[in-house]
């Protein structure tokens, strides 16, 4: 599952707008808006969010799914689940 969140994120470790994903993705700047306000994971067709994800592999950012390792060797992030560290801590 990507979310818009991530997408955003990876944007902004490359530095670019959604005018240039958009561009790198050959799709609209419109449909990368719609992506990045999905909280969620991310409705669109799958052939676009498939564009969107090889643009920004290509750019040289890997997308971390859930539940899936990293095939990377470098640095990186990853949101804490808090809803699974919360119900550790009680």
């Amino acid at each position: 599952m990507i979310t818009g969140p991530q997408i955003r994120a990876a944007r902004a470790l490359l530095g670019i707008d959604q005018r240039e994903l958009a561009r790198l993705s050959g799709l609209s700047t419109q449909t990368i808006q719609r992506m990045e306000t999905c909280q969620g994971s991310v409705r669109v067709v799958v052939d676009s969010l498939e564009k969107v994800m090889t643009a920004i592999s290509g750019a040289g950012v890997e997308l971390i799914v859930e539940g899936v390792p990293s095939i990377g060797t470098g640095r990186g992030v990853r949101l804490i689940d808090r809803k699974a560290t919360d119900s550790d801590e009680g």
